[in-house]
C-alpha cells in the first residue's frame, strides 16, 4: 500500500493551494494521511473529494471549523501495523518525546508541527514527519512523505519539492 503523508499545508497563508505534485501524488496513492495544520477547511474538503481513504487530525493553527471536524490524534491499523497520527505540540527539540508520550503500543507515529521532515526508527517505532509542502518557515525545503506498507514492514520516504 502506498500512503501519501502530508502536514503543515498552512493554506492560504503559505500558499494559495496544494502544489500540483501533491494532487498528482494523491491520485497515485492508496490512502492519504494529514497530520494537521491545514489552516483552512477547503484543503481538507479538496483532499476528501479525491475519493481516497483519508485519516486526518487537527493542528494548532487549524480553524475552529476544522477543530470541530477532526480529532487531536487518531490510532488505526494498516495491514498488521498500528499507526498513530498526531500533529504534535511544544518545542521542536522535544517533539519525539512529546508525540511518543501520546501513544502506547504503536508501530508508526506520523506527526508534524516542526515543519522539519523526519524518518527514523527509535526503540522499534518509526517516527515519520513529512515536513511541509508549502512552508519553509522552520525548514530549509518543502517536503512531503510516502509510506510504503506491506506484510514485511513500513518504509518511509521523504520527497523534496522543487
Amino acid at each position: 500500500m502506498r500512503v501519501l503523508v502530508l502536514s503543515d499545508t498552512h493554506i492560504p497563508r503559505a500558499a494559495h493551494d496544494l502544489p500540483p505534485e501533491i494532487l498528482d501524488e494523491i491520485s497515485k496513492s492508496d490512502m492519504v494521511l494529514h497530520a494537521g495544520d491545514f489552516a483552512d477547511e477547503e484543503v481538507l474538503d479538496k483532499i476528501a473529494k479525491m475519493n481516497k481513504p483519508l485519516h486526518a487530525v487537527c493542528g494548532n493553527m487549524d480553524s475552529p471549523g476544522l477543530r470541530r471536524r477532526l480529532n487531536d490524534k487518531e490510532t488505526f491499523t494498516i495491514g498488521k501495523f498500528k499507526i498513530g497520527l498526531i500533529h504534535g505540540y511544544g518545542a521542536p527539540k522535544d517533539i519525539l518525546q512529546t508525540v511518543r508520550g501520546e501513544f502506547g503500543d504503536i508501530d508508526v507515529i506520523v506527526f508534524g508541527h516542526s515543519h522539519e521532515a523526519a524518518n527514523m526508527i527509535k526503540d522499534g517505532v518509526l517516527f515519520f514527519n513529512p515536513g511541509s509542502p508549502t512552508d519553509t518557515v522552520f525548514a530549509k525545503e518543502k517536503t512531503y512523505g510516502i509510506l510504503n506498507i506491506n506484510d514485511k514492514g513500513v518504509e518511509g520516504t521523504i520527497v523534496r519539492l522543487q
